[in-house]
């Protein structure tokens, strides 16, 4: 069987993040990531998809983003910005290597792979991010709703949607940039349990990820007490608001029930809706660590700061509030990345 030093499981942004540090630690990590190319999962977003951060707060570490520094890229500069990433990194990467599951043997993990080859490891830094596990809440009637289901990460871009009623369910970026994309080529409804919450993305002529650095809020550890946001927040130049207000998408309260292709709102009414799109979020995707003990019931990891609860050669990359609210994101990923190896690094001496 092939032995690594550290395995890293994922190619994306993560990935490439965690195995730059881990060269700064004098490691020689493998990355595997399962699709064809270390882009991780930018490549399958949706096609209008744009940063909400500006390229100078969008970069891995050592390696700026290009360009002006103070636009907002779209998904195909953010695909070719990591794939040149990808490429100028001084560790081995295996594309097209999906890791079924690990194990953990006479203190060395062994990872099973889709080809059926195994990999020996003396330590893992899973970084597969949560592209590949939407979150598909049980919303009132949605198991009897016979119309067309999808989640965001089904969605491409408007035009099959062409004269449809949509209901969008969700508050955040993600569900507000399509409900107002779709609002012009079909009639949408953005359906969310609360009203959406807008943050300005510019305040006195700076971007808002310019005083988030600027305070150090963007760094402040604050992972270990939250999960997840308090209230979310849509950044916005101004265009979704008044979308939004203008009815274009209109907002509602999430239905009561649903039967067949009709769906009951909240003020009793009930209307044909021929596409449900769920813009609910993701759930980190970790189901290859089950065999470990690693994650708990509901597939989150048991960690602290990205460091494994229960397996020392165990760290994570790219979790949501993993340790402060950047931690998921281009800007952020790096010094999550630099702990998780110093982390490794220092138990591998001691191992």
């Amino acid at each position: 069987m092939e032995q690594v030093d550290v395995a890293v499981i994922g190619g994306g942004q993560s990935g490439l993040a965690a195995a730059h540090a881990l060269r700064g630690q004098g490691l020689q990590p493998v990355v595997l990531e399962a699709s064809e190319q270390a882009a991780g999962s930018w490549p399958r977003y949706y096609d209008s998809l744009t940063l909400f951060s500006p390229a100078r707060y969008s970069s891995l570490p050592g390696r700026p983003f290009g360009g002006d520094p103070d636009r907002y890229p779209h998904r195909d500069e953010v695909v070719a910005y990591l794939l040149r990433c990808a490429d100028e990194l001084d560790a081995e990467i295996r594309t097209r290597t999906r890791v079924r599951d690990v194990h953990l043997q006479d203190g060395t993990f062994t990872l099973s792979l889709e080809s059926d080859r195994k990999l020996a490891a003396r330590a893992v830094i899973a970084a597969t991010g949560t592209f590949g596990r939407p979150y598909r809440p049980d919303l009132p009637g949605l198991r009897t709703y016979t119309g067309t289901l999808l989640h965001a990460a089904d969605y491409h871009a408007p035009e099959p949607f062409d004269g449809q009623r949509v209901a969008v369910v969700g508050a955040g970026n993600s569900a507000v940039q399509i409900a107002a994309e779709l609002a012009r080529r079909a009639r949408v409804t953005l359906v969310s349990r609360h009203p959406v919450r807008f943050a300005r993305q510019r305040t006195l002529g700076r971007d808002l990820h310019w005083w988030l650095a600027r305070t150090g809020l963007d760094t402040l550890p604050v992972g270990r007490f939250l999960s997840a946001p308090p209230t979310q927040l849509v950044i916005d130049d101004g265009r979704y608001r008044a979308a939004v207000n203008s009815g274009r998408p209109d907002r509602r309260p999430v239905f009561t029930g649903a039967s067949g292709t009709k769906v009951t709102w909240a003020d009793g009414t009930t209307e044909e809706v021929d596409t449900v799109l769920l813009a609910t979020g993701y759930r980190p995707d970790l189901g290859y660590l089950a065999p470990l003990g690693a994650i708990d019931a509901t597939g989150h990891p048991r960690h602290r700061e990205g460091m494994s609860l229960t397996h020392p050669g165990l760290a994570y990359v790219g979790l949501e509030w993993q340790r402060s609210l950047a931690s998921n994101s281009l800007r952020g990923v790096e010094r999550d990345a630099a702990r998780a190896a110093r982390h490794i690094a220092a138990h591998l001496s001691r191992a």
